[in-house]
């Protein structure tokens, strides 16, 4: 699946789990949302006030479509968003 910010957040946490870690470190309540299978990635930045290119961003390098970027968290970031 390549990610991208159309892609349904319940389709992406399903067919790439470690995306999820992307989404708990944005604070994001995605997981096991009853709209997530609705909502775009667009969708929740918007909800959420995050940046939608940081984010899927992030969300490539998690699901191994990106390159590495620094982490404190262990989950793969973009500099960007390791400032949140």
């Amino acid at each position: 699946m390549c990610l991208q910010t159309d892609s349904l957040v319940d389709d992406v946490m399903r067919t790439c789990p470690t995306t999820i870690l992307v989404f708990l470190h944005y604070r994001m309540k995605c997981v096991g949302c009853p709209i997530s299978p609705f909502h775009t990635i667009n969708d929740a930045c918007r909800e959420h006030n995050a940046d939608p290119a940081c984010f899927l961003s992030d969300l490539r390098v998690a699901a191994g479509q990106g390159a590495p970027a620094n982490s404190i968290t262990g989950v793969p970031v973009s500099e960007d968003s390791a400032n949140r």
